[in-house]
């Protein structure tokens, strides 16, 4: 069966010339070109309209200059879209589990440089749940005037890994631990700060001392039943790792 966008996606982007990008999507990502009374490729639900307008505005009604755009695809069989995209001539990366939308993924970049994200859900079929309960998890977003010193600093400093960066944000995994860094704006000003649950604060504490992290403090053992200690990065955001305790 010939995989399929199944997720409706509505985009305008800018590209340099119209015909060379019309042939991209059509003859190396399977989409059809339509020119009236706009021109623009369609795979299903997905509609992507092409200008060649400097830049053009993306789903958040933002202005993307040309080949700044990034589109997210989802499909029924990533595996199969990423061969067929390789078969027609495409450049696509490796497949990748991205544990931050628990999707597996890879990207391709069309001629003016926009980057496109085809994804499928490797997520478990659901439990029941109770019908209560509606948190599920909390992304703290953390804001650093320099992005790219927060996401190295994460990782030699603080043990994370990279799930995804780009040029305003790093998502950053450590075991079961997401931490967004956003680029400072004005609506991200200031500091800010995060706690997060430790099996062994003693351990994670001596880790992170011997990483060069800055520490403050030893571990501190508090009555309602939470050891923690606090560590600051780059910018003085605040972590607190807490090992609860009976």
């Amino acid at each position: 069966m010939t995989p399929r966008i199944v997720f409706p996606v509505s985009r305008h982007l800018s590209v340099a010339d119209v015909d060379t990008s019309i042939a991209f999507y059509r003859d190396v990502l399977g989409f059809e070109a339509r020119r009236s009374p706009v021109v623009e490729v369609v795979s299903g639900p997905a509609r992507i309209e092409l200008t060649t307008t400097a830049a053009a505005a993306d789903s958040t009604g933002e202005e993307r200059p040309r080949g700044a755009a990034i589109v997210f695809l989802e499909t029924d069989d990533v595996a199969g879209m990423r061969r067929d995209v390789v078969a027609r001539g495409g450049a696509a990366s490796e497949l990748e589990r991205v544990n931050w939308i628990k999707m597996q993924v890879f990207q391709t970049q069309d001629p003016d440089g926009h980057t496109l994200w085809f994804a499928q859900s490797f997520q478990e079929p659901d439990q029941p749940k109770d019908p209560s309960r509606q948190l599920m998890q909390m992304l703290p977003g953390l804001p650093l005037s320099d992005v790219a010193a927060g996401v190295e600093y994460y990782q030699r400093v603080l043990g994370f890994h990279v799930n995804y960066v780009q040029s305003d944000l790093g998502v950053m995994d450590r075991d079961d631990v997401t931490i967004l860094l956003i680029q400072r704006k004005a609506e991200h000003s200031g500091i800010s700060f995060c706690e997060a649950y430790v099996r062994d604060a003693d351990a994670l504490h001596a880790e992170l001392v011997g990483r060069g992290a800055k520490v403050l403090g030893e571990p501190v053992s508090h009555p309602w039943g939470l050891r923690d200690f606090h560590v600051l990065d780059l910018e003085g955001n605040r972590i607190t790792f807490a090992q609860p305790f009976e």
